[in-house]
């Protein structure tokens, strides 16, 4: 059970369950970095320009945990500098990050949630910039027969059977909202609106379907293809949704540490790590 419901600081309230979860995250990442800080000691800088021994918190979309880590794991080795990384949904390191977690990078993956912190002031002025691109897809249990064709007026309750759709909460997840977007748009919307399980990010909606939870799922692309356990049964129409696009910046309390990152982020190294988890780097 969810429980009572909390008060969060900016006056809504979400159940007790969600709200144990950002905090126990936030006190994650404090710890973390408090931890790291403590043992890096000083250094000298490196030929990079990042000082070696620094430490450095990047959060980042839960369905960038793959790519993102191990460009992490790469400018670590580069630099010297220790990079802890938090994966989540947008929406709930962006609340993180307004309640004060120490993060000093935010790759999100989608543009509301870097408004949302802009509009607060809590990002660091000039420093945002849009990163990498994706695409949506339908998919299914690798051993599933099930075909779709993503058309306007597909018969996807058909698909569905008896079971219902993964998909991140479309109301506070980025892969949700372009979820609910696409099936608007294709007139699908009401076959499948009342059959939704609604995941905490795009990560466990895949998770669900790998399982063989649930027949069919919607995650990005890149989710498909990192999990073995699911194929794509068709892509969504790119015109059927906003585009997804994943923005990237340094919080306001970020240091030289962080600009040198997300500068690594943006370099020819980065973006063929980023391609060849299927994302589609931005110029």
């Amino acid at each position: 059970m969810e429980g009572n419901p909390v008060k969060c600081r900016d006056g809504s309230r979400r159940p007790l369950a969600l709200f144990a979860a950002w905090a126990a995250g936030w006190l994650f990442a404090a710890l973390a970095v408090s931890g790291t800080a403590a043992a890096g000691g000083a250094a000298g800088p490196t030929a990079g320009g990042a000082t070696a021994g620094a430490s450095l918190l990047v959060y980042g979309a839960a369905s960038l945990t793959d790519a993102l880590g191990e460009a992490a794991r790469v400018f670590g080795e580069r630099t010297g500098v220790d990079v802890k990384t938090s994966f989540a949904s947008s929406g709930v390191l962006a609340k993180q990050i307004e309640a004060g977690a120490p993060a000093e990078v935010f790759v999100s993956a989608d543009p509301e949630w870097m408004d949302y912190l802009a509009r607060h002031g809590l990002l660091k002025a000039g420093s945002r910039h849009d990163l990498l691109g994706n695409r949506l897809v339908l998919i299914a249990p690798a051993d599933s027969r099930v075909e779709l064709h993503l058309i306007p007026g597909a018969d996807i309750a058909a698909a569905i059977g008896t079971g219902r759709v993964a998909v991140g909460d479309p109301d506070s997840v980025p892969a949700g909202r372009y979820a609910r977007a696409a099936l608007t748009k294709l007139g699908l919307w009401d076959q499948v609106a009342a059959r939704l399980v609604r995941a905490e990010n795009v990560r466990a909606a895949l998770e669900y379907v790998a399982r063989g939870e649930v027949p069919l799922g919607i995650v990005y692309r890149t989710d498909a293809l990192a999990d073995r356990r699911v194929r794509t049964v068709d892509t969504f129409p790119a015109d059927s949704h906003p585009p997804i696009i994943y923005p990237a910046a340094l919080t306001a309390n970020a240091g030289p540490a962080a600009a040198q990152f997300t500068a690594f982020l943006r370099s020819a190294a980065a973006r063929q790590i980023f391609a060849r988890y299927g994302f589609e780097p931005l110029p």
